[in-house]
């Protein structure tokens, strides 16, 4: 009825037969349908961002190709003013990135993010990309698809389960957008919103981002953020080479990670008045930067990573600018500045690898990979090991690049770069501003690290034999005597399994049916089984009605591995907290 309700404030569906609204408007082939249309409305909402963000460049920092230092130094800082006013005064809820924001929708408020807050990400992140501050839209873009689709739901009264997810559905359309690679949206929002997926959450997150990207490319056209030159591995000893950067990438996550975790709440607990000055000083001093030479550290830095690709400075400077970057996006962070720090991750990324790639050549001249390889794979890197997001940052390259050659680098040096930041940085960075926040947010890089129990861990040997179901009660009570247990079990030809009490088999007995065998007697009642490899879970699903059950091969029913109690469980558990 609720489903039905919701179909029917859709216009032009109000002359449809209850009936007919129900059959064909089910709540998941409604919801499947909604996503596509989130896809399209935050698909026309990134392109209008995307636009907002020229504009501002335009207007605050100039069109041309070399930037006045008067602009580069007053841009940022009057902007970081207006910023603070606005975050503090009119969008209180606009500060961050948005992927944690995002999250606490989901697990934390039943999927309601408020209009305001997509009007205040928009305008505030438009004016601090697009003045200079080292952040990025995709983040942003990301909650503004999650706001709307949290507004459209709203408004069609959506059940409470589909409100919780039709976040992460606006969430996938507005990355894919922002980004231009669905897949690699799909990815990161089950890999680190939902954490978890179906075929229906799937389906949904899938249809919001590619009908994202076929209208951001409608009008944006469909070439890549970047001009992919001609990239392959030719020798299998280059894979040392990516190796190496593989290290210096998972060093360079942890110190951004680590610098963010360590300034951000000291700039939180700074007295009020302080807030509204910084972002105007990071602002300055980012404008410093790039007074002193290095203007490329200004906004996303798109263009920049092109020109890096295609060798255009040298391995020395490029090194300079990921540092630079590191630092710019710290200031810009930390103070508060609305933005996304998925641009500047590939940004930094971008330059080490070409810089490593840079440095290897000149020590080994024989080493054929060109620069744009390097900058790739690095994107990669600091993606895998700053936003903790493995299988992301795998595909994220590939589908960047269209090249499936460079698979087998791209995986080698972001593994380690990925396993040297979970080492020296337990915590992922998106943990550790959502326990900055006072939230707490289930961590997906925990869930997928935490060991789980199965039935193997708790299942213990019978104490007695089971008994068959073709034997007689007299022997049959002789054996129940046997072991402590009360309740026996009983196994089924061909396969099959059910139990028998033992005050029961003495009953029967009494009643003179000791003749009979255990198959005229049995309930039919059959027991479900339980496997070894199984969640220990599932086992508490059934021990209230069975409280003895069999734990059985995969291979031969029949076959008893070991037998459960609900005290076995319990005592599993407790031992477990205690390890």
């Amino acid at each position: 009825m609720e489903q039905e309700q919701s179909v029917a404030k859709i216009p032009g569906l109000n002359f449809i037969p209850a009936a007919v609204l129900r059959s064909v408007f089910r709540e998941d082939r409604f919801f499947l349908i909604l996503s596509v249309f989130i896809g399209i409305f935050s698909g026309l909402a990134v392109v209008c961002f995307r636009f907002a963000i020229e504009w501002c460049r335009i207007y605050l920092l100039g069109s041309g190709a070399v930037l006045s230092p008067s602009r580069m130094l007053l841009a940022p800082t009057i902007t970081g003013l207006v910023i603070a006013v606005l975050t503090i005064h009119v969008f209180p809820l606009a500060r961050g990135s948005g992927v944690n924001q995002t999250k606490a929708a989901l697990y934390i408020y039943n999927g309601y993010i408020p209009v305001r807050t997509a009007i205040g990400k928009f305008i505030t992140s438009a004016l601090a990309i697009g003045s200079g501050h080292s952040l990025g839209p995709e983040d942003p873009s990301l909650q503004i698809g999650a706001c709307l689709a949290s507004a459209i739901g709203r408004r069609l009264d959506l059940s409470r389960d589909r409100m919780r997810l039709i976040a992460p559905v606006g969430a996938a359309a507005g990355l894919a957008a922002a980004f231009n690679a669905p897949i690699s949206a799909v990815l990161f929002v089950i890999e680190e919103v939902i954490g978890r997926w179906t075929a229906g959450i799937l389906g949904s997150v899938v249809l919001s981002a590619v009908s994202s990207v076929v209208v951001m490319r409608w009008f944006l056209g469909s070439e890549s953020l970047f001009r992919i030159p001609a990239v392959e591995l030719r020798r299998p000893s280059e894979l040392i080479a990516y190796s190496v950067l593989g290290v210096v990438g998972g060093l360079a996550s942890i110190a951004f990670s680590s610098g963010i975790s360590f300034l951000r709440p000291l700039c939180k607990k700074m007295s009020p008045w302080t807030h509204y000055l910084q972002p105007a000083i990071a602002g300055l001093l980012i404008g410093c930067i790039a007074m002193l030479g290095a203007p490329q550290v200004m906004g996303a830095g798109y263009e920049y990573i092109d020109q890096a690709m295609h060798g255009r400075f040298t391995w020395q400077f490029l090194a300079i600018l990921g540092l630079l970057k590191i630092v710019a996006t710290l200031l810009s962070f930390v103070s508060g500045t609305p933005g996304g720090m998925f641009a500047p991750t590939l940004f930094i990324g971008a330059m080490l690898g070409a810089s490593v790639g840079g440095a290897e050549h000149a020590l080994l001249p024989h080493l054929t990979a060109s620069p744009g390889t390097y900058a790739l794979v690095g994107m990669g890197v600091l993606f895998a090991g700053f936003l903790r997001a493995p299988m992301t940052s795998v595909f994220m390259v590939l589908e960047v690049s269209g090249n499936y050659s460079i698979i087998v680098p791209v995986i080698i040096a972001n593994t380690i770069a990925y396993v040297i930041s979970r080492a020296l940085q337990p915590t992922p960075i998106f943990d550790v501003l959502t326990r900055q926040d006072g939230m707490d947010l289930p961590s997906m890089e925990e869930q997928r690290e935490e060991n789980v129990l199965r039935v193997e861990d708790a299942m213990r040997p019978p104490t007695t034999p089971p008994l068959e179901e073709d034997e007689a009660l007299g022997n049959a009570s002789l054996l129940a005597h046997v072991g402590p247990d009360d309740v026996l079990l009983v196994r089924l030809r061909p396969t099959g399994w059910s139990s028998v009490t033992r005050e029961e088999l003495d009953q029967m007995i009494q009643s003179g049916n000791g003749s009979q065998v255990l198959r005229d007697v049995l309930h039919d009642n059959p027991i479900p089984c339980l496997h070894p490899d199984q969640p220990l879970e599932m086992a508490l699903r059934y021990l209230d009605r069975w409280p003895l059950m069999p734990v059985v091969n995969r291979a031969d029913f029949s076959k008893l591995e070991g037998v459960i109690t609900q005290h076995d469980v319990l005592d599993r558990y407790r031992d477990f907290e205690g390890e």
